[in-house]
């Protein structure tokens, strides 16, 4: 669906308070925090700002953010995890102004990380950069994903299949959904107005996944590093618009 100018003013509002709750968040992650605090951090800037998140009770979600921690790929819940010195964090978070949504992502390091996981980072942040560049007027959708894979898999690392990013508006996950990877055709034309939640998840061994018993909690199969970053991103004449940029 293509959103008017008064639609995307909202989600740029939306926008701006899920870059607040990333900045936030990256400031207080350090060894000795857990995930909940992190939350409770999430929370606050939610709060101060008059927004809502769109995680909270989503399919029964428990919290306003996901922390996914080293092996996780993403919607970890938030709880008593400690965070060590080494380890890399996803953050993932959304928010709601006026009926609009924001939803956005990043990875970062616990104090001093290894090298694969420097290199993790920052092709996946990469990957990302590149899918966004796919969004101008008249090309096509899947192009994002051909850019994401093509990035990710020249560093040697797998792009995951089974989650994917998606169309964003009055819903967090609208259609259509936009694969990290090239999926054999070229998927709809863009045109100015269209907003998507662009999101590569990256994994340092194999592509494969699997999920933990607590029915949310996504782990690379092969116990590995995984990577994530996400923007809410517009297209318009000018080119992409990134509102979820700090």
């Amino acid at each position: 669906m293509r959103r008017n100018e008064s639609e995307l003013d909202k989600m740029r509002k939306a926008g701006k308070v899920v870059a607040e709750m990333h900045e936030a968040t990256r400031a207080a992650a350090k060894p000795g925090v857990t995930t909940l605090e992190l939350d409770t951090v999430a929370r606050g800037v939610l709060e101060r700002r008059g927004a809502t998140s769109n995680f909270l009770g989503y399919h029964g979600f428990p919290a306003v953010i996901c922390t996914s921690p080293n092996a996780m790929i993403v919607h970890g819940i938030p709880g008593g995890y400690v965070l060590l010195e080494g380890d890399i964090l996803s953050i993932d978070c959304g928010a709601i102004v006026e009926g609009y949504h924001g939803d956005a992502a990043f990875t970062m390091g616990i104090g001093e990380i290894s090298a694969e996981a420097q290199k993790l980072l920052a092709v996946t942040e990469r990957s990302l950069w590149a899918g966004i560049d796919q969004l101008t007027r008249g090309n096509a959708l899947h192009e994002v994903g051909r850019a994401v894979q093509e990035v990710a898999e020249a560093a040697g690392f797998s792009v995951v299949r089974e989650y994917v990013g998606h169309a964003i508006g009055t819903a967090m996950h609208e259609q259509p959904q936009v694969p990290n990877y090239w999926p054999g055709n070229r998927g709809p034309t863009l045109k100015t107005g269209h907003v998507f939640a662009i999101e590569p998840m990256v994994n340092a061994g194999t592509a494969e996944t699997r999920q933990l018993d607590d029915g949310w909690s996504v782990v690379t199969a092969d116990g590995r590093l995984s990577a994530h970053f996400e923007h809410t991103i517009a297209v318009t004449a000018e080119g992409p618009e990134v509102f979820t940029l700090a």
